[in-house]
């Protein structure tokens, strides 16, 4: 039993997840994508950090700062908009965000200007619908960036790959779907431009790495990155994928980071890809029972800008992977 035990001892620095690797990334031009609340993520980041990040892919998300702090605007207004409860109008939006960038709390909204921009709404999504996502085109579009709408494909509320996950119109976990359409390279081609064919299999590694010296953010334990075999050696691009409500690896395992498509793409194109992982947590003081990013206030009342929680701590890691 004694020696058991002295074994198990041994075998836990090895089972704990390892620091995030300083790759010498090349912070420049980084992009960003997401899932519902991941996709609402993607933009809120974007535009907080507007002069870091280049372009944004959003599938079934939300516009920036749509909730404005209430979870009840957030589960009606910007997910199933009806006659009492309307999506706020992308104009209002836009005021709000000239307010933010005035008071230094979001950078400059000029930076929006031509940023590639794709967006993604399943015509069979239940969760998010597509006037959503609709006004979230129409922000961007007030901000003149270059923006792609896919609203054609019979998706549910999901991811839409190749091959893997469920039956393309369904609205249920991993939330990804197989319809036969590659969202994520669609998106990586819109958002970098002429990439090489990506892989014919993952052929980098899949690291888990301590999310903790990131701060109180309502992260996981643990998060994810891909790192292909070129970015070994030399500095890649970084693109984060922000997974949606009940798709962190606590609900899914590691389906949504090895199989929502991006790693093979990384793999012919030297890129980096991040996969921050969001917390379940039945906390009142942080209550998050599906793992959702946050695009409604539960990390706090900055949760949209520069100073939140969460924004931080993603910021953090991009500036760890390029020391």
């Amino acid at each position: 039993m004694r020696s058991l035990a002295a074994a198990l001892l041994v075998c836990l620095p090895a089972l704990a997840a390892q620091p995030l690797p300083a790759l010498h990334a090349d912070a420049r031009g980084v992009t960003v994508s997401g899932l519902s609340s991941g996709g609402a993520m993607a933009v809120q980041f974007h535009v907080a950090h507007s002069a870091v990040v280049a372009g944004a892919g959003v599938i079934a998300g939300a516009p920036y700062y749509c909730a404005q702090n209430s979870l009840m605007t957030a589960l009606y207004n910007c997910m199933t908009p009806g006659a009492w409860t309307p999506v706020p109008p992308a104009s209002q939006l836009k005021s709000l965000s000239e307010m933010l960038a005035k008071s230094n709390r979001i950078d400059a909204t000029r930076n929006l200007a031509g940023a590639p921009v794709w967006l993604f709404s399943g015509a069979l999504d239940r969760t998010v619908l597509p006037e959503v996502v609709g006004e979230l085109r129409r922000f961007y579009d007030l901000y003149g960036a270059r923006v792609v709408l896919v609203a054609d494909k019979p998706a549910g509320h999901a991811m839409a790959t190749q091959t893997a996950g469920n039956a393309c119109g369904a609205n249920e976990p991993p939330y990804l779907n197989n319809c036969d359409y590659d969202s994520a390279g669609e998106m990586l081609r819109h958002l970098l431009g002429k990439l090489n064919a990506p892989s014919g299999a993952m052929e980098g590694r899949l690291v888990s790495f301590d999310q903790a010296p990131f701060g109180d953010a309502g992260l996981d334990e643990a998060g994810f990155l891909y790192v292909p075999r070129a970015c070994e050696t030399r500095p890649c691009r970084i693109h984060v994928a922000f997974h949606g409500c009940r798709q962190n690896a606590s609900a899914v395992g590691e389906r949504f980071v090895r199989d929502a498509g991006y790693n093979r793409w990384a793999d012919t194109n030297r890129l980096l890809v991040l996969y921050p992982q969001a917390a379940t947590s039945y906390s009142p003081l942080r209550f998050n029972p599906r793992g959702c990013w946050d695009w409604w206030g539960y990390s706090g009342a900055q949760y949209a800008t520069r100073e939140g929680a969460q924004i931080r701590a993603v910021k953090a890691m991009l500036e760890r992977l390029s020391q």
